[in-house]
C-alpha cells in the first residue's frame, strides 16, 4: 500500500512539472514580451476593444504595444500610450487609427507615416487619429438605409401607378 501511495506521488510530481514546463514554454514563445522603444499618446473619440497590451503596427507588422488607457475628465477623450520601437521613427505628421485585426479579431492601433522631415520623439503626440468604428453603428446605419431605400421605391411604384 506505502509503495503505491509513493508511485502516485511521483506520478503526480511528474505530471505537475510537465504541466509547469508547458505553462514556462507557452510564455516565453506567447509573443507577450516587454517591447521596449520610445513611448508615443494619442487620443480618440472611442477605442471600443483596444486594451493595454494590444499590438501597435504599422504596415500589418508590429512594432508596439498599447500600455496604457484612460480618459480625459475634460474633453472626455481616450488617451492611449504605447510604445514603438527605436528603429521605428515616425514623422510628425503621422496618424493613428483604430483596426480590426480581422472578421472576428480584437483591435489594434494601426499607424500611418506622414512624409514630415521632423520626427516624434519619446513622449511625443500622434494628432491624426481615426476612432474605432462601432459595429453596432454601422449595422443601425445599414439597416435604416435599406428601410428608407424601400419606402423610396415603395413610394416610386405607388406615384408611377397613380392614373394620370
Amino acid at each position: 500500500m506505502a509503495q503505491r501511495n509513493a508511485s502516485e506521488l511521483i506520478a503526480g510530481f511528474a505530471v505537475l512539472v510537465v504541466a509547469v514546463g508547458f505553462l514556462g514554454y507557452a510564455m516565453v514563445h506567447s509573443g507577450r514580451t516587454a517591447t521596449s522603444g520610445y513611448t508615443l499618446n494619442a487620443a480618440f473619440e472611442r477605442i471600443d476593444g483596444l486594451n493595454p497590451g494590444s499590438d501597435v503596427r504599422v504596415a500589418g507588422v508590429k512594432v508596439g504595444r498599447i500600455t496604457n488607457a484612460s480618459i480625459d475628465p475634460k474633453s472626455y477623450q481616450a488617451q492611449i500610450s504605447f510604445t514603438v520601437q527605436d528603429n521605428i521613427k515616425l514623422p510628425t505628421d503621422s496618424s493613428a487609427e483604430i483596426t480590426s485585426d480581422g472578421l472576428l479579431g480584437g483591435k489594434v492601433l494601426s499607424l500611418v507615416p506622414g512624409g514630415n522631415d521632423k520626427m516624434l520623439g519619446d513622449g511625443g503626440r500622434i494628432t491624426i487619429t481615426q476612432s474605432a468604428a462601432s459595429l453596432e453603428d454601422l449595422l443601425g446605419k445599414f439597416i435604416f438605409s435599406v428601410g428608407d431605400l424601400s419606402s423610396n421605391v415603395q413610394k416610386s411604384l405607388r406615384e408611377n401607378q397613380a392614373p394620370k
